[in-house]
């Protein structure tokens, strides 16, 4: 299932020509990830507080096809593809209406607050993200 989050641009987010700087496009997709788990019923303060992990980026690849710019209206979407032991793979995009502007392939990995060391992804979460599991 695909999770969807507007975000607007703000002057912030941009460079002096006004498109959208490049490492602001992780932090639209970092946002949509929290609020995706958020959805799922997770807050990542209850992640750490309850279940002793939190999930970091492991690996990230990411193409850019076309810039934002000031004030637009995007989409940024988050579709989990598979769950495995301690990392979770996502497939996400950066949209303006129709158009693909950033696509990402992320893989987040479990770890445990107190060591910072993989750990399995908890059995509660994994039951709410329904993942082919390998």
């Amino acid at each position: 299932m695909t999770f969807k989050w507007p975000v607007r641009v703000y002057y912030e987010d941009t460079d002096a020509a006004g498109v959208v700087f490049y490492a602001n496009y992780l932090n639209f997709m970092e946002r949509a990830r929290t609020e995706w788990l958020r959805s799922l019923g997770f807050e990542q303060t209850t992640l750490f507080h309850d279940h002793n992990v939190v999930f970091v980026v492991r690996s990230l690849a990411v193409e850019f096809a076309r810039p934002a710019l000031f004030n637009d209206a995007l989409e940024v979407t988050v579709e989990p593809q598979r769950a495995h032991g301690g990392v979770i793979e996502i497939a996400q995009k950066v949209r303006r209406g129709a158009h693909e502007l950033v696509t990402a392939t992320v893989k987040i990995a479990c770890v445990n607050t107190q060591s910072f060391k993989p750990v399995r992804i908890p059995p509660a979460i994994l039951e709410k993200l329904a993942l082919g599991q390998a």
